[in-house]
């Protein structure tokens, strides 16, 4: 995978991860304060859960895409500068 592939891959998951991490807390709150204390909640704790863990899952995966892209940007410079080196 080039530079560009990775730099995007971590733009689109980490939105991703933030959308659904925020997605995740608005459910919460919702929960908290609109619902019924007798009404079926079980059903959104799930939900909520299913949010945070995509969420962290998605923002984690952004970091190593980050770190991939980072990397092979290093690399290129280094290949660029023996390059020149050995000229």
């Amino acid at each position: 995978m080039s530079n560009n592939s990775h730099r995007e891959q971590y733009f689109t998951k980490l939105l991703i991860g933030f959308a659904s991490i925020i997605g995740c807390i608005l459910l919460i709150f919702y929960c908290i304060f609109e619902l019924d204390k007798d009404a079926d909640w079980y059903f959104w704790a799930i939900v909520a859960a299913f949010l945070l863990c995509c969420g962290i899952y998605f923002s984690l995966s952004a970091f190593v895409h980050k770190v991939k892209s980072d990397f092979s940007k290093r690399q290129k410079q280094r290949e660029a500068l023996r390059g020149n080196q050995s000229e």
